[in-house]
């Protein structure tokens, strides 16, 4: 997106107008590859989240009562509104988040678009009614849903909670990261042109014990979606209890890729550094553990260094980058912390390391690629999640060994699986306690359930399951 001041830029949209934060500070918003600044507006504080609120609960018994077709109509008419802006936001989130142009494209601009479009066709084939025995099971809109979203994937992840829950009738108040709200305003601008009716979705833009934490405290708010981290997570959780609110946390992750010992290393490896790398490795999904056999450590190593070298680190707007940098200086650090742990804990550094590279901006947020080898599995890099481009490769001695290491582990969000066999890839695959698993770099697919085991999370994203999260069910006996 274009740069943005306080005066052309509201942070909230609230009953149908766009109103400027009442917060004394400004959200500012900077760009991850130079540290410019991209945007700045007033933060919204919890009188704001009130208000959302309010609206929200006022426009609900109306739209809930619009026909299914008519709020699939909404999200198509806003996805293709959103598809003739994909260049503007590609731009805009390779800036705010690091992601190189290319995955931009693809991720955060054309990605959201398909997902809502999907939604639509969901809500239009969900069995609203169904009669079991004497029964007729009805299942109906929630009420209010409070959806919070992360920085890393922001456009996407308002299209997986925004878009479901207004299909199912609910209405909505959105908070997304401060860190990276411009594709979200461009989602309710979307929203808006396509028809939004005042109330039904409302936007708060602002730090997370200002607005998130009033806004699931709540007792108007039925419905609480959340992505982020396990800690906020948890904090949801109590904040939700008290109202016994229907919760969805999509959370944490230390997933692992698993090469057996019969895997083609020709395409295992690289499918492994695509599932590591993806979006600089700030996805909650990536596979930043890569378990393999003892006996074929040594040409992975090698194939791991072949394919960083065709990986380029560099500015996220250039042709050619295949990595770019982490959001902020704060996440940079948080990494670089991890990578200096490791060295300090003995585990052997493959490529990369701390030292930024000396031929991009020094006010930018890189970090070189970094992989370790011979991780022991209880080292804190193989069990906390860094959130930013460092691998672990922690060697075993069998099949069973593998699957040990990769649910040891508090997480289970993804995983991968890489043999020769595709049969023995999914019976390994169906012993990870994980929400996904690719076999042998199986496609994302975006109507297949997404969410966690453990400290993961709890709910499912994407298709009829996603859509599940936001409905009320009800017997009628007759």
């Amino acid at each position: 997106m274009s740069t943005h001041t306080a005066e052309d830029l509201s942070g909230c949209f609230i009953g149908g107008e766009w109103r400027p934060g009442s917060a004394e500070d400004d959200v500012v918003v900077t760009s991850a590859a130079d540290g410019a600044e991209l945007a700045r507006f007033p933060a919204a504080t919890a009188a704001d989240a009130e208000a959302a609120v309010a609206a929200a609960r006022a426009a609900w018994p109306g739209w809930a009562a619009r026909p299914v077709a008519d709020r699939a109509g909404l999200l198509r008419r806003a996805a293709d509104l959103l598809e003739k802006r994909a260049e503007e936001i590609a731009r805009g989130c390779a800036l705010e988040i690091g992601s190189p142009l290319a995955v931009a494209a693809g991720i955060h601009a054309h990605l959201p678009a398909a997902a809502m479009r999907d939604v639509a066709d969901q809500v239009e084939r969900f069995p609203h009614e169904e009669q079991i025995g004497n029964s007729l099971v009805v299942h109906e809109p929630a009420g209010v849903a409070v959806a919070i979203t992360a920085w890393n994937y922001p456009l996407y992840q308002f299209a997986t909670k925004v878009a479901p829950a207004l299909a199912a009738g609910c209405t909505v108040v959105a908070k997304p990261s401060e860190l990276a709200p411009l594709s979200t305003i461009a989602f309710f601008e979307a929203l808006i042109e396509a028809g939004l009716p005042d109330g039904v979705a409302n936007l708060v833009i602002g730090t997370g014990p200002e607005v998130g934490e009033p806004l699931v405290a709540h007792p108007a708010v039925d419905v609480v979606s959340f992505t982020g981290s396990t800690r906020v997570g948890m904090r949801i959780g109590e904040l939700a209890a008290p109202g016994v609110k229907r919760v969805a946390l999509e959370l944490g992750g230390k997933s692992a890729a698993l090469i057996l010992d019969d895997a083609d290393l020709d395409v295992a490896v690289p499918g492994a550094v695509r599932g590591w790398l993806v979006n600089n490795a700030q996805t909650c999904a990536a596979l930043t553990r890569l378990v393999v056999p003892r006996a074929r450590l040594a040409e992975v190593e090698r194939r791991l260094v072949d394919v960083l070298a065709q990986t380029p680190l560099g500015h996220p707007l250039e042709e050619g980058t295949a990595v770019g940098p982490v959001i902020s200086p704060a996440q940079r650090q948080r990494v670089v912390s991890y990578i200096e742990s490791g060295i300090a804990e003995g585990a052997r550094l493959l490529v990369g390391g701390v030292d930024r590279p000396e031929d991009l901006p020094a006010d930018g947020n890189y970090v070189v690629p970094t992989v370790f080898s011979d991780v022991a599995p209880h080292l804190r890099i193989a069990q906390e999640e860094i959130f930013g481009p460092v691998l672990c490769v922690i060697p075993v001695d069998s099949e069973d060994e593998a699957v040990e290491v990769a649910n040891g582990t508090p997480y289970g969000l993804s995983g991968a699986v890489w043999s020769s066999d595709p049969e023995r890839a999914t019976a390994v695959a169906r012993r990870l306690r994980t929400g996904q698993v690719a076999v042998n770099g199986g496609a994302f697919n975006l109507r297949a359930p997404f969410g966690g085991y453990k400290l993961s999370g709890v709910g499912r994203e994407g298709g009829r399951h996603g859509l599940a999260e936001y409905v009320e069910t009800k017997a009628i006996q007759r």
